[in-house]
């Protein structure tokens, strides 16, 4: 069962930030820095490499989001979705736009490409992907695997009103310094389970400004990205 059914992570304390890691270097999260650090190929482990233990007998299930850095003014900004409130998994969460692999894609840009146009509209012309970070197992099962891109605006987005509320970017600098990176640690099952939590506060697509949380495997990814971009 997903924790997010059995606690409010949001009630959950924060033991402490991560506060003493240095943040990414504003020239290394540039379209052609983060370009030429894909191309090098370097193999590499990930910081967290899934969930934990795992409370499902399913079947491992393959699947794959979008990383999606769109290109602005300002700098490179991360399109994040918020799941709406009537989803029996993940409700109301903050999440990449992606999904679960079907038989016709070819590999696991071709899911993440597919979700994300049937999820947000965005133009397969705007999206250039870059490469792609080692897969992610989550409690329930699915091996998920970030694929990085970059997006060239303008662009129109139209969502699946059925499993999107909404559409957001979150500066990717802010998610890149590791003193917005918080620990969590709670009891589950008499044992210490911990996650990660990214909270931003910043304006949606409605213009108006509120809190999104950012966590579980959504905030993992990214700091597995930040790991890789640091080193």
């Amino acid at each position: 069962m997903p924790v997010s059914r059995i606690l409010n992570p949001q009630a959950v304390p924060v033991a402490g930030t991560d506060a003493h890691l240095p943040p990414v270097p504003t020239p290394a999260l540039t379209a052609d820095a983060l370009r030429e650090r894909f191309r090098q190929r370097e193999p590499w482990l990930p910081e967290i490499p899934g969930d934990g233990r795992l409370f499902t007998d399913r079947e491992p299930a393959h699947a794959a989001v979008l990383v999606a850095l769109v290109q602005r003014g300002d700098g490179l900004h991360v399109l994040l979705t918020r799941r709406t409130e009537h989803l029996r998994e993940h409700a109301g969460q903050v999440s990449f736009p992606g999904g679960r692999s079907e038989a016709g894609d070819a590999d696991p840009a071709a899911t993440a490409l597919r979700e994300t146009a049937e999820e947000v509209g965005l133009p397969r012309d705007s999206i250039e992907v870059i490469g792609q970070m080692p897969a992610y197992t989550t409690i329930t099962q699915f091996v998920v695997t970030p694929v990085v891109a970059l997006v060239q605006p303008p662009f129109e987005l139209a969502l699946d009103s059925f499993e999107v509320a909404e559409a957001f970017e979150v500066p990717l600098p802010f998610l890149m310094n590791p003193t917005h990176h918080r620990r969590h640690v709670f009891t589950f099952e008499g044992g210490q389970r911990q996650f990660l939590s990214m909270p931003w506060q910043g304006a949606g697509a409605d213009g108006v400004s509120r809190e999104y949380f950012i966590w579980g495997a959504t905030a993992a990814m990214l700091r597995n990205l930040y790991r890789f971009l640091a080193k």
